[in-house]
């Protein structure tokens, strides 16, 4: 693999950053032992992931962030400690992504992000992709300046599954009542606390049951069923536990009014009497919101990067 790219982007200097610090010290994060500014860098990042083991590092299995941090590391020639990379969502195991938000820090500033862009999905394999990566401002956080994150999750509703979408479409075969689902969706909408919609969280640390959802759609696209929904963060396999309940309403095993119910309890206990979680490979993270102000450029920073077509020079024939 190595062997095709043509060159990784050269980090700076270190006489480049001291002539540009009158523009370092206004984008900087923090400074080194050294006095040397440090610059935050946003990232969107696309990928499938049905053969990796969710976002988040692990020292035995391969994760998003893991390989992620292995093309960084040699596109820029920094430890990963160093790099301090950190992902809006840390999706499940098989569960996709288009538009997980990441960010990392360099001790340098770059002149053009293009390259290290190029770089970055020239190392990567094919199903996880650089979209964008533009410069941010200190204060910008991926994971703790997150307002909303928008998921979707789909179903293919008929009889026979379409073998080009098994992947990222989850398959039922029970025809659906999507009306039913629609109404019990209502239900979810607003603030409430969710414990009975979480598991058991694998860190350990107590977080928040409260969330806020903004809005839960159930849109029907052909023998698609897209379930979208847009909230203020989501507890451990939340997303697919609601999913997996309506599931249930839509095959009219359960009424719609069956949420407030299990909501009120607040004891997963109560939800496992009826289904178990939604399988993650329908399930995609299509976006993370922010505070406008927070995505505003850095002075003195590159341009975004949203990739760049290659090009040819023009043959040049001799004249006979």
């Amino acid at each position: 693999m190595g062997s095709l790219l043509v060159g990784l982007p050269s980090p700076p200097t270190a006489h480049l950053l001291l002539s540009n610090s009158s523009c370092n010290l206004k984008n900087t994060e923090d400074t080194n032992l050294y006095g040397t500014p440090s610059y935050k860098w946003r990232m969107v990042i696309a990928y499938d992931g049905t053969h990796f083991s969710g976002w988040q590092y692990q020292q035995s299995s391969a994760t998003i962030q893991g390989i992620v941090e292995k093309a960084l590391t040699r596109a820029t020639r920094l430890e990963r400690g160093e790099l301090t990379l950190v992902g809006a969502s840390r999706t499940d195991k098989g569960v996709h992504a288009w538009g997980q938000v990441a960010h990392f820090i360099t001790p340098f500033n770059y002149d053009s992000l293009e390259s290290l862009h190029a770089a970055l999905n020239g190392i990567l394999p094919s199903d996880i992709r650089v979209r964008e990566i533009s410069p941010a401002l200190p204060e910008f956080h991926a994971r703790f300046s997150a307002e909303r994150k928008i998921y979707h999750y789909k179903i293919y509703n008929d009889t026979i599954m379409d073998p080009f979408q098994c992947r990222y479409i989850n398959h039922s075969l029970y025809r659906l009542n999507a009306s039913a689902m629609r109404e019990a969706a209502k239900y979810f909408v607003g603030e409430h606390d969710f414990s009975s919609f979480s598991n058991a969280s694998k860190e350990g640390r107590p977080r928040s049951p409260v969330k806020h959802i903004c809005r839960f759609d159930v849109n029907e696209l052909g023998p698609i069923l897209q379930l979208e929904v847009e909230g203020s963060g989501f507890l451990y396999r939340q997303v697919r536990n609601m999913v997996a309940l309506l599931l249930q309403i839509g095959k009219e095993a359960v009424p719609p009014d069956i949420v407030p119910m299990i909501l009120d309890s607040q004891d997963r206990k109560v939800l496992a009497k009826y289904t178990l979680s939604a399988p993650p490979h329908g399930l995609c993270l299509m976006s993370v919101k922010y505070d406008e102000e927070l995505l505003e450029p850095p002075s003195c920073c590159p341009a975004t990067s949203f990739g760049r077509h290659s090009s040819i020079s023009k043959c040049k024939l001799p004249f006979y």
